[in-house]
């Protein structure tokens, strides 16, 4: 089985993209959703997060209260640092957990989507990798009407994420995320029919023609 990457900074679309891949027939490994079964309560994840962070960043169900954390580490490196090395090892393990099950089940292809694959060195470990772009103040937009949240916030989102002009390095295939919903929706179609002719996957088995 071809695991093939999805990546894209905050508000660029990319869960947009992984929700057509998916509406195709292609299996989705969500690395959020991962990150969010990693902390459920009565998780060592979520332990460790606790003895790391405090009480502050629990709810009051005993549940983790992601904003609260979000606050706490995008505003500080090294707590930033120190929450990716509880989660991303069991978000790693989770991952390759999944995909073994596809596999076995026989599936041709499978798209890990994760919005740090390119800043966590992995971009060679999912090949080939999709990146989902749109300019910067296009993304504070979407992130203000979305989250509700400043125009700094998002800002300052933005700024700990890889640029665009890096991630579309580290990319195979770039999908810019600039126009309507209907062009990316074929911008889509688009890069699943390359990833097709790449894995030796017939295009038709997601509904598509050949690239």
């Amino acid at each position: 089985m071809l695991l093939f990457g999805l990546t894209g900074g905050i508000a660029s679309g990319k869960s947009t993209v992984a929700a057509r891949l998916a509406a195709r027939g292609v299996p989705v490994l969500d690395a959020d959703a991962f990150a969010r079964e990693v902390v459920l309560p009565g998780s060592d994840g979520l332990a460790e997060i606790r003895a790391a962070f405090g009480d502050a960043v629990l709810a009051p169900d005993g549940t983790l209260d992601r904003k609260a954390l979000a606050r706490v580490v995008f505003a500080d490196e090294a707590s930033r640092k120190r929450l990716n090395a509880i989660t991303h090892p069991r978000i790693g393990a989770l991952t390759a957990q999944r995909a073994a099950e596809l596999a076995a089940k026989g599936e041709p292809l499978a798209c890990y989507e994760a919005a740090l694959i390119v800043e966590n060195g992995m971009a060679d470990a999912f090949r080939p990798l999709i990146a989902v772009t749109a300019p910067d103040e296009l993304r504070v937009a979407r992130t203000v009407k979305r989250d509700a949240s400043t125009p700094e916030a998002a800002r300052a989102r933005i700024a700990v994420q890889v640029s665009v002009s890096d991630m579309t390095r580290a990319a195979d295939i770039v999908i810019p995320n600039d126009g309507d919903l209907a062009a990316l929706h074929r911008a889509t179609d688009e890069a699943l029919a390359k990833v097709c002719a790449r894995a030796g996957v017939p295009a038709s088995r997601y509904g598509l023609g050949p690239p």
